[in-house]
Formats: C-alpha cells, structure tokens, sequence
C-alpha cells in the first residue's frame, strides 16, 4: 500500500481514482496532480516507484488537504458561532444551515423523532 499525505492507498488502484482516497481530493484535482507531473492517470500504485511517491506527496503540501482542510472548515465553522450570525446559530442548535424545511424533513441534522405527549399532528393538506 501506498502512503500519500498520510492515507494508505490499496495498491490495484488506478492512480486517478486512489488519490480520491484523500479528503479534500476529488477527481478533477487528482487529473490536474497527474499532468503536473506527467504521470499517466491509469498507472496503478503498485507500478509507481519510490521517487514518483515522494513527487506526489511534495506537491500535495502545497494543497489544503486532510488535517489541515478539516481544521480550517472546524474554524470557520466555530466563527461563524462566535459572530452569532444565522448560520452560526443554526449550526450551535443543530438545525439545517442551508435553508432546508424543517417541518416535515432534516432528520439527518435534528437526530431521531422525540415524542411529545398530547401533540395531535394535523392531516397533510390534499
């Protein structure tokens, strides 16, 4: 297996879809790290030499990848909360951000159904 960027890469992978193992790399970036150092993108991992491996991984340092894209998401996320703007405080209650409903979906966000006694829910509309 490969290591690049501190992610293992399974060694049949083509060298276009593995380097999408790493978070922050989706396949436009991976095809534009393959023709920056000229490498063909359906070269398997287990055809890459030592030399092409470190090539790879001194180039994604200069990307925001993994750790690094993480914490940056993480701090803004946490200004947005500081500042107390909409966002900030959708996000501190838990509630979708982007301006989805929340009547009748945004499970995912508000977590499992809480009952609450004597709440009679009205029929849909027709």
């Amino acid at each position: 297996m490969a290591r690049i960027a501190g992610v293992d890469i399974p060694d049949n992978k083509m060298l276009k879809i593995g380097l999408t193992y790493i978070y922050g790399i989706g396949t436009t970036m991976a095809s534009e790290v393959c023709q920056k150092l000229s490498l063909s993108p359906v070269k398997r991992f287990k055809e890459l030499n030592e030399e092409e491996i470190s090539k790879i991984n001194s180039l994604l340092d200069s990307y925001s990848i993994e750790g690094r894209l993480k914490r940056q998401i993480q701090d803004n996320i946490q200004r947005l909360i500081r500042v107390s703007c909409y966002r900030g405080t959708r996000h501190r209650v838990g509630l979708p951000v982007r301006g989805q409903r929340t009547r009748s979906n945004a499970r995912t966000r508000k977590g499992p159904r809480k009952t609450v006694a004597n709440k009679k829910i009205a029929p849909a509309p027709k």
